[in-house]
């Protein structure tokens, strides 16, 4: 049995036509699923009973089942089963005027980054499109709001899922799938450079919103909180960076999560203002206070450090502010997000 969002509207066609079925009934099903949040084929009332006996027999709109829902006051914390048996995180964040859905991309992560609880568990395994398009389906399905936000910041690094990313986001983006505008769709990556070359190269992923954690002022500091760096040094970062085809008026997104007595000092800000003040008109910046979880040595700074080096950034003339993460009370924070944890809270 196959799973529609698999699928994209041209694949679905041509599926429908070796059943039997006309093509145009794969724009119906679309409609139903992606803007009437439909998952049974039964109540799918233009489409003749026959065939939706033969949807019903062939395939399923959902991948995952919901477990968990956990209910902050800034944010919603959902678990989602999959197929497998594995557990993922998805989170739903209250913004002042309109929500953002960060998804997960992978169960676990394999890049290994030592200020991230998801990458204790190491990499499971890659989630597929509709896994992907899952996590917004039964989310949306959930309230009442139209989530016009999405970021992939959830578990696992999204360019090492390249393919699978990209089928997602095309049906995100699409008039017949979800129909997200390219500006409101946002891709995070630790910084892999082969893979940033290849989304800029392709005509739909250098159009969406890119965020880089940088999280150091230099390759020393970076390399130790981020293994990957020393195959993706942050010179040769910096540069494909400045590379990247944005058109002038946008930004690519530098993250830099601030941690206590590591990469938070006077003399760091100073030196990561000097790597990035050429570039000025391509980067802005976002320090992130670390967010902290019981299974990892590192603690947050205090604010008045935080704001510290935030002003000295600025007095470089760079764009940077302070984003203070929300649900942090349900562990759904940047960095906080573990199967390992949840498994054993489900049980």
């Amino acid at each position: 049995m196959g799973f529609i969002t698999s699928y994209t509207l041209q694949e679905l066609r041509e599926k429908f036509e070796g059943l039997g079925l006309e093509a145009y009934r794969a724009n119906q099903v679309m409609n139903w699923i992606y803007k009437r949040l439909e998952s049974n084929f039964q109540n799918m009332t233009d489409l003749p009973k026959k065939y939706r006996e033969i949807l019903s027999e062939k395939f399923k709109v959902h991948t995952l089942e919901q477990v968990e829902k956990v209910i902050a006051s800034d944010s919603i914390k959902y678990i989602f089963r999959t197929w497998d048996g594995h557990l993922i995180e998805t989170v739903l964040i209250f913004e002042r005027d309109h929500l953002t859905l960060c998804l997960s991309s992978q169960i676990g992560c394999a890049v290994g980054c030592k200020f991230c609880a998801t990458a204790i568990d190491g990499l499971v395994r890659n989630l597929s499109p509709s896994e992907m398009l899952d996590q917004y389906l039964l989310v949306q399905k959930d309230v009442d709001q139209r989530i016009r936000n999405v970021v992939f910041m959830g578990m696992g690094e999204p360019l090492a899922n390249f393919e699978n990313l990209k089928k997602a986001l095309y049906i995100m983006i699409s008039p017949w799938g979800l129909d997200l505008s390219k500006r409101r769709v946002s891709i995070s990556t630790s910084g892999l450079i082969a893979q940033i070359k290849k989304m800029a190269q392709d005509p739909l992923l250098r159009e969406v919103n890119l965020a880089v954690s940088l999280n150091a002022p230099n390759q020393y500091i970076r390399e130790s909180l981020m293994p990957i760096s020393k195959t993706n040094p942050l010179e040769d970062l910096i540069k494909t960076l400045v590379e990247f085809p944005y058109p002038t008026d946008r930004r690519i997104m530098l993250e830099y999560v601030l941690i206590k007595d590591v990469n938070d000092r006077e003399k760091d800000a100073h030196f990561l203002a000097k790597l990035i003040a050429p570039y000025r008109r391509k980067f802005k910046i976002n320090l992130i206070p670390y967010n902290p979880d019981p299974s990892l040595p590192f603690e947050r700074p205090p604010l008045e450090r935080v704001y510290a080096f935030q002003n000295i950034l600025r007095s470089y003339n760079l764009s940077v502010f302070v984003r203070i993460s929300k649900g942090i009370e349900v562990f759904g924070a940047c960095g906080q997000l573990r199967s390992k944890r949840l498994a054993i809270m489900l049980k």
